[in-house]
């Protein structure tokens, strides 16, 4: 029976060799001088802002599709834009830990009032109202 062309097994392919290629001479300059010039404090300062910028862009076109328009003509999908930003605006803010601020003291009731007018002591629950809310 003849045997067919076809993929070699697993166990008889050849093993592949790492080979190591240099580029030519001025490529390697311009890449050391490209290198020198990413560390600069200057660099940096420009990077550190648009790396910020491109996260957004990235969750913009990614995480909520808009990479294409939902809309027709430039003012709807102006407003499909800016209604997306306030989403995720609202997304981000609904994340954030809530802070731990007292609460403002409330005027006292009118019963609270009567009693204090009267010197009578208030239960411990119209003593610290605040701590309802």
């Amino acid at each position: 029976m003849p045997v067919l062309p076809g993929p070699h097994p697993v166990h008889h392919l050849p093993r592949s060799t790492r080979t190591v290629d240099f580029p030519p001479l001025e490529l390697r300059h311009l890449e050391v001088r490209l290198r020198a010039e990413q560390q600069t404090p200057e660099r940096r300062t420009r990077f550190e802002v648009r790396s910020g910028v491109e996260g957004t862009v990235n969750e913009f076109a990614h995480g909520h599709g808009m990479r294409r328009c939902r809309y027709r003509g430039q003012r709807r999908a102006h407003t499909q834009q800016v209604l997306t930003a306030i989403a995720v605006n609202i997304e981000r803010l609904s994340a954030l830990p809530p802070t731990r601020e007292a609460p403002t003291a409330r005027r006292p009731t009118a019963l609270q009032n009567c009693l204090d007018q009267r010197e009578i002591t208030r239960p411990r629950v119209l003593a610290n109202p605040g701590h309802l809310t």
